[in-house]
């Protein structure tokens, strides 16, 4: 679940995810937030994969050794231990891991990396005005994001620029671009993301107009592990390579069968 201590926020969160991680062919199953760690293990045993959600919290800095900034928000103790156990397990048995905004941040930090608390204080200023992360789920498309052209997440999403059914408007598909950078448009709902990279980790993709990471994937070959920073679960309606990383995580966990 998204969010332990706001309800309402939760419930209205997750179905997205869980119609997109069904529309891929996969079984979406709650881990509630508030049950006792064995009782939560119990749940986790019978699951193939993990998809850690998007939340209103911020990590708490101090677990990445940092002071908190003014700009973060308050954290959310239940989701980090849950998320915790979540990935515990995940680089355990191997399980697939799938991480959407929050989750790329959890993700990261869970493996030693740390977090930039606020983007417009990070960047310079000649770079501050160029892109709205914080656009939020009215904006369709807040900004392109450049894949590393030898990402796994590149080898997930380069086959929708190629897809022609149910390919819908031209400008969120995916585009090739010279010396084999991949180029797709996203939506944004975020004011923090990675900075040092955590263990086993690398950066599959950065924003195009002021280079803050926007997705992560794991280093090890049998293993899939891959994070995004903006959300596709709000367009598989509306282009193929969002419905592509769902269908990669649930195939993964179906090789887990």
């Amino acid at each position: 679940m998204p969010h332990s201590m706001d309800r309402e926020y939760a419930e209205r969160a997750i179905p997205q995810y869980e119609r997109a991680v069904e529309r891929a062919g996969g079984e979406a199953v709650r881990i509630p937030l508030d049950k006792p760690p064995a009782e939560v293990m119990k749940i986790i045993e019978g699951c193939d994969g993990v998809l850690l959600p998007g939340s209103k919290a911020d990590v708490d800095p101090a677990r990445f050794g940092a002071e908190r900034s003014a700009q973060t928000a308050v954290a959310d103790p239940g989701r980090d231990a849950v998320d915790d156990l979540l990935l515990r397990s995940a680089y355990q048995l191997r399980k697939p891991i799938l991480g959407i905004c929050y989750g790329l941040q959890s993700l990261n930090v869970f493996r030693a990396g740390s977090l930039i608390q606020h983007i417009p204080d990070f960047l310079p200023e000649e770079l501050r005005g160029r892109v709205n992360h914080e656009a939020g789920k009215k904006v369709a498309v807040a900004h392109a994001v450049e894949i590393d052209g030898e990402s796994k997440l590149a080898r997930i999403v380069a086959p929708a620029s190629n897809s022609g059914a149910g390919a819908l408007p031209d400008e969120r598909m995916p585009a090739a671009q010279p010396g084999g950078r991949l180029v797709v448009l996203v939506n944004s709902s975020h004011h923090q993301s990675a900075d040092r990279i955590g263990d086993g980790l690398r950066v599959a993709a950065r924003c195009t107009d002021d280079g803050i990471v926007e997705a992560l994937e794991g280093t090890a070959p049998d293993h899939f592990v891959l994070a995004v920073q903006w959300h596709p679960e709000r367009s598989v309606d509306a282009d193929e390579a969002s419905r592509a990383i769902f269908r990669a995580l649930i195939g993964a966990a179906g090789q887990k069968n």
